[in-house]
């Protein structure tokens, strides 16, 4: 019974969180789908990253049924999940100033290429230094990111700054300090993070205002269908070869 009610409290705050971000962010969403749809009609190049659980939003939108064929990750050696061993290496690596630096100038990112940057805190050296190399060299940065954290937390970047401070657009998840959206008697920690479900959705909307951007022009949004209905394949195959020196995901 408890367990039950501890689910549906759960999925409250997710909703309540969804329907915040839609109502209180959708100009930002709007900004984000057009700058997206920008890039693409003009031939630029799209990349997502994040590291830790914030890659999970990022890798959502990277070679998908419904997504844009275009949209790439950009990829830093060890903070993509939770495969490394141990996995506080991972989290440790977030915090390593010349890290993003070096792998942004080994990546085909390129002035006039969009850069999605995901970070639920905003306050490590990573995204932040992922977002302000990646405006030096010419691309638009979107963040995603809960801009409650640079106000209640001290950043671990050496300019003291956050990746808010950093970003052309600022998409904003509206998560609490410390990711987790419940307490209860009886347990210590609180639980229940909702950052992944708020920052996927934000990232998918985004997404489909692009798409909405690019049929208003008249421009064809190059999206991926399913493998696993009747034509997809094929059809995947032609936007994969149309778009091919776009697509960094496959040789």
């Amino acid at each position: 019974m408890g367990e039950n009610k501890l689910a549906g409290q759960f999925f409250d705050a997710a909703i309540g969180l969804l329907q915040r971000v839609r109502d209180e962010e959708a100009a930002n969403i709007a900004a984000a789908g057009a700058a997206i749809a920008d890039t693409v009609a003009a031939g630029g190049r799209l990349f997502a990253f994040g590291a830790g659980h914030s890659s999970l939003a990022a890798q959502d939108v990277v070679y998908r049924a419904g997504g844009l064929a275009l949209m790439n990750l950009l990829a830093v050696p060890g903070v993509v999940g939770v495969d490394v061993m141990p996995a506080t290496l991972g989290s440790a690596l977030e915090r390593v100033d010349g890290l993003a630096g070096a792998v942004l100038d080994s990546s085909p990112a390129r002035a006039g290429d969009v850069l999605i940057v995901v970070s639920l805190s905003g306050r490590n050296a990573l995204p932040v230094e992922m977002a302000l190399n990646a405006r030096a060299l010419g691309l638009k940065v979107i963040g995603v990111t809960s801009v409650a954290y640079a106000t209640e937390t001290k950043s671990r970047h050496t300019s003291g700054t956050y990746l808010k401070d950093h970003c052309d657009i600022v998409l904003d998840s509206k998560i609490a300090v410390g990711d987790a959206e419940l307490t209860a008697e009886g347990i210590e920690a609180p639980f229940a993070p909702a950052s992944t479900v708020v920052t996927s959705a934000l990232m998918q909307a985004a997404v489909a205002a692009a798409a909405g951007e690019l049929a208003e022009r008249g421009i064809e949004p190059p999206l991926l269908r399913s493998g696993n209905v009747d034509g997809g394949h094929e059809w995947n195959g032609r936007v994969m070869t149309e778009y091919a020196d776009r697509i960094f995901y496959r040789r």
